[in-house]
């Protein structure tokens, strides 16, 4: 990438031309404060996938306020009893590309260990009913304020670009099913299509003033799969008068993990992993069924099929050698809702946007990132991969930190955690600048 990126310095057509650069400097640095406050503002109020009302309320008031036209409430999900709370802000400046920005509401069902003062203490039920704590432990927060902050810059800089300029917010990305709900609700018939599609996720890998680029597959796919093991139950003194589901799930577990270990190629990463072990009641009661749920990650559609059609076979051969009937035999069920493509950035956009970042935020501070197996939804807004996206990784942590861990000191919150803490004002400087500037460049007259 260090290679990549100085190759691309060369070509100067692709950068901000240094006088842009310090306007948009003196602008972010007027505003910073105030996207400071509103940082903890939304950190302060988290609300829940499919809940995102409050939010989606502030995110399109503060984009209406700037001028631009917005629509609320955008996404049909399978449950209709769920509201689509997405927000779709447009800003028309003359004739150009169309380039969508998009952020995500919604947060986590986590209680906040941070202790900061502007910590949550929200706390709700949850879809089944039990009272959860609710925390932006994956910095959404921090992916609106950098898009509200990007938003007003480009509001005022309008003289550098043009073109028609799509901010989407979009709710539901933690249980990925909020992007596809938007679509649904013909996102990309109601809304000019866009030819580029752009997005940033905060990292505690890295260091508040960086980002980090992937080209190529960036974010695994994720497939949820449910199995229900069924048996014979009976006494647990009498285990050759049952067919134990327990047992048998435990040898299901066990040969599972051999469909990445020697079924699929090294080359092809893969992930299968069994979350949940559901069944029996009592010590001495051998139970009628238990029921697994399962994770299933990769990059290549065609490894993924091939990942749930072994799991299917894999299951129902197990049970089959254990003697289960065929009218008992398991039923595999794969996930239509709790599905999500993986992210793929798009080479030649990751390359011309590296280059804009090594001059807007100083080669340094351009650093390469690795692909991960966790997933997002992003990527749906790629139209499999006809419209040119890219989602690059904010550095969000305290850098003396950071520096520590690398050098053997102690491991850092990861996302998720419920320590998480951004460094917010460096790390939102950071986001608007490089949104900004990328924005700027795909736009520019």
């Amino acid at each position: 990438m260090r290679t990549l990126i100085s190759a691309i310095l060369l070509i100067t057509s692709m950068t901000i031309p240094t006088t842009a650069q310090q306007s948009l400097d003196a602008l972010i640095g007027r505003e910073i404060n105030s996207l400071v406050e509103t940082y903890k503002t939304l950190h302060a109020a988290p609300e829940l996938s499919h809940r995102e009302e409050k939010t989606s309320t502030f995110f399109a008031g503060q984009l209406r306020a700037l001028g631009y036209t917005v629509t609320e409430r955008v996404g049909k999900f399978e449950r209709p009893e769920w509201v689509g709370y997405g927000v779709v802000a447009v800003m028309k400046n003359g004739d150009g590309p169309t380039v969508l920005l998009r952020t995500d509401l919604d947060a986590l069902p986590v209680a906040e260990k941070t202790e900061l003062p502007y910590a949550s203490k929200v706390r709700t039920q949850n879809d089944a009913g039990q009272e959860v704590g609710v925390m932006h432990a994956c910095g959404h927060d921090i992916h609106m304020t950098s898009m509200l902050g990007t938003a007003k810059m480009l509001s005022l800089l309008k003289d550098q670009w043009r073109g028609t300029l799509i901010i989407v917010g979009q709710p539901a990305e933690e249980t990925i099913d909020g992007a596809r709900a938007m679509i649904k609700d013909g996102f990309f018939t109601r809304f000019p299509k866009p030819d580029f599609a752009i997005a940033l996720h905060d990292s505690p890998d890295f260091a508040a003033g960086t980002v980090a680029l992937v080209p190529g597959y960036a974010l695994a796919s994720s497939t949820n799969v449910d199995i229900k093991i069924r048996g014979v139950g009976g006494h647990g003194s009498r285990p050759e008068s049952a067919k134990d589901p327990i047992v048998l799930a435990a040898q299901i577990v066990l040969g599972l993990q051999t469909i990445v270990s020697r079924e699929n190629s090294p080359l092809d990463p893969a992930v299968i992993t069994v979350g949940s072990f559901h069944g029996g009641t009592r010590y001495n009661i051998i139970p009628d069924e238990v029921n697994l749920q399962l994770t299933v990650r990769a990059y290549k559609e065609g490894v993924r099929q091939k990942l749930l059609a072994a799991i299917e076979r894999v299951t129902k051969g197990i049970a089959g050698a254990a003697g289960i009937p065929s009218e008992l035999a398991p039923i595999v069920k794969v996930s239509e809702t709790e599905v999500t493509t993986a992210t793929y950035n798009d080479p030649v956009l990751t390359e011309r946007l590296a280059a804009v970042f090594a001059k807007a935020l100083g080669q340094e501070n351009v650093v390469k990132g690795s692909p991960v197996m966790g997933s997002e939804d992003f990527g749906y807004f790629s139209l499999d991969q006809k419209i040119p996206t890219m989602m690059f990784w904010l550095g969000a942590m305290d850098p003396l930190k950071v520096k520590q861990r690398n050098e053997g000191g102690p491991a850092l919150p990861s996302l998720h955690s419920p320590l998480f803490a951004p460094l917010p004002e460096p790390t939102l400087r950071t986001g608007v600048k490089a949104m900004t500037s990328a924005v700027l460049d795909l736009m520019k007259k």
